[in-house]
């Protein structure tokens, strides 16, 4: 049987931002995404007659979290 742990790539750790630099980024874009959360939540609200899950700040704090990493990157 072959092992292929022998030539796996390595993953390195990347430098990570620091906590104000990250909250400097996330604030806006939460923010920015606050609305269409509303949006999103009210719609779906109109549309099923019943409430998500996930509320609508629930909602744009993962948009966020998603998208601040993303600014890093680069």
């Amino acid at each position: 049987m072959a092992d292929f742990s022998v030539n796996s790539p390595r993953h390195h750790r990347a430098a990570r931002p620091g906590r104000v630099e990250h909250l400097f980024y996330f604030a806006p874009v939460f923010l920015l995404a606050l609305p269409f959360a509303l949006a999103g939540y009210g719609w779906s609200v109109l549309r099923h007659a019943r409430r998500p899950a996930t509320g609508p700040v629930a909602r744009a704090k993962a948009e966020a979290n998603q998208i601040v990493p993303m600014i890093f990157r680069g």
